[in-house]
């Protein structure tokens, strides 16, 4: 297989097994709250990473940036409870194309708290792909919906998480910003979680295992794939979660997006896409 072939392969296979733990929170999440489901997706995943520091087990201590990281975890579950309320609030094709609305909040992200010149072409691009977050919410017809408001919130910060990885990443080992993540993401949907707790069943403590294990191998299948391949012919395949989703979110829970859903999940899917792509093409230049 040629590089690009099995970074696909990588990558559609990391993008089936996120949109199976939304699934599967959304299944949950009739009966857990959405902190407690983020406990046990960003817990069991932490405790994934601990055995990248078998050798070294101290070197997350040794961190130069405990500020920065405290404040990444902070959006970081900020933006992840967001998703998982959409994904137990509203179909589960709208809120993966709600959680892609991410690459159009880098551009106002970008001018402000990098300093780089996003130009008209982008601007304007994401003035368009912020049109399809309106049409999910509709905020002036009488089929408003809030949570997509929300679903939004969680995009903008996710852009923000990324923002805070860049500046992570230029003293801090990848590693050591996945293990501060996963643990703070974890720390801070446990205490408001204990306020609303709901004790699982043994059926459902293994699914949350499972949904833990799903979110942290679909990362990292998807990481992988862009190791091996372009990132500019594989970035667009991560968007194929939107079309998982639906398929999911017809067979399991027999739902069936809109016109206003096609519409906005179009409009998203197709700035996001390419404003990820202008992005890849002008990192060589620079």
């Amino acid at each position: 297989m040629s590089d690009n072939a099995r970074g696909a392969a990588y990558v559609s296979l990391g993008s089936l097994m996120l949109v199976a733990m939304a699934a599967l929170a959304k299944f949950l999440g009739g009966r857990i709250p959405a902190f407690e489901l983020l406990f046990f997706r960003s817990g069991i995943g932490f405790l994934f990473i601990l055995p990248l520091f078998l050798r070294d087990p101290m070197e997350p201590f040794r961190t130069k940036r405990p500020g920065m990281h405290l404040i990444r975890g902070a959006l970081g579950s900020a933006g992840n409870f967001c998703f998982f309320w959409t994904i137990t609030h509203m179909l589960l094709a709208d809120a993966m194309a709600l959680q892609f609305s991410r690459p159009l909040w880098m551009i106002p992200l970008a001018f402000t708290f990098l300093g780089e010149i996003v130009g008209l072409r982008r601007t304007l691009v994401a003035f368009v792909g912020f049109v399809g977050v309106w049409m999910y919410a509709r905020p002036f017809t009488a089929g408003f919906d809030p949570n997509a408001l929300i679903g939004a919130l969680g995009g903008l910060f996710a852009a923000l998480v990324v923002v805070a990885i860049k500046r992570l990443s230029k003293t801090e080992p990848t590693r050591v910003i996945m293990f501060y993540y996963a643990f703070w993401n974890a720390l801070f949907a446990l205490v408001p979680a204990i306020f609303v707790w709901v004790t699982p069943t043994l059926r459902e403590f293994a699914l949350l295992t499972l949904l833990g294990f799903l979110g942290i191998a679909g990362q990292g299948l998807i990481t992988r794939g862009l190791h091996f391949g372009e990132a500019s012919a594989l970035a667009p395949l991560d968007y194929s979660r939107i079309i998982y989703a639906a398929i999911l979110g017809f067979f399991l829970f027999g739902e069936v997006p809109g016109v206003w859903s096609f519409a906005g999940m179009a409009l998203i899917a197709a700035t996001s896409i390419y404003l990820v792509l202008s992005e890849k093409k002008k990192k060589p230049a620079s």
